[in-house]
């Protein structure tokens, strides 16, 4: 009987111990599975992101206009960009937010942005936002980014982990929202609304 007894004890401390590690070996399994798939998932919404950033400057500079002219005059500079974006208005009147950030393409940069928060250098990029002078205005699409608001800086970590512009572009931040900016116009072209949790407020 004891030795029955010490046997059923044994066989029970077994399963106790060997049955979570079974569980995890299975929900390792389970994830390197969904992995594949996931990147192949990743690796197309990147590329579409791409491919509507590209579209947009190759219509852009096709349709209605380059990059204006280097100048030392900061006055005509201005006057460069504003024809620029008067002519960007009137080609792409009926633009709406979600053209270049889909639905899908719009959950990858939260998650990207997500996990860059909760990564290792998390805490460094929320003090970065949090010293940045706060910046609250109503987005729209097409709009000039206005000249007496800060264009608060992307935090290089976050850059790191967010699909690469083509030049003539860049990534702003305007209180949770995402803003893909037109460079050489200075207008919005689209934005991820929520695009950061509130408490990087």
């Amino acid at each position: 009987m004891a030795k029955r007894a010490k046997s059923t004890m044994r066989a029970t401390l077994i399963v106790k111990y060997l049955a979570p590690a079974a569980v995890l070996t299975a929900a390792a399994a389970l994830a390197q599975s969904k992995s594949p798939a996931r990147r192949a998932n990743t690796t197309v919404l990147v590329q579409q992101f791409r491919t509507r950033a590209n579209g947009y400057i190759t219509w852009r500079e096709k349709n209605v206009g380059r990059a204006p002219a280097p100048t030392n005059s900061p006055e005509k500079l201005d006057d460069a960009r504003h024809e620029l974006a008067n002519k960007i208005r009137t080609a792409r009147a009926g633009a709406k937010q979600g053209q270049i950030f889909t639905p899908e393409i719009a959950d990858y940069f939260r998650k990207q942005i997500s996990a860059t928060l909760n990564g290792p250098h998390g805490n460094e990029v929320r003090q970065s936002l949090r010293h940045a002078e706060p910046v609250k205005m109503d987005l729209q699409i097409n709009q000039s980014y206005p000249a007496n608001v800060p264009l608060q800086s992307t935090p290089p970590t976050l850059l790191l982990n967010l699909p690469e512009l083509p030049k003539g572009m860049e990534y702003r931040i305007i209180d949770r929202e995402l803003v893909l900016r037109d460079s050489d116009a200075n207008i919005i072209v689209d934005y991820i609304p929520d695009a950061f949790p509130a408490d990087t407020e």
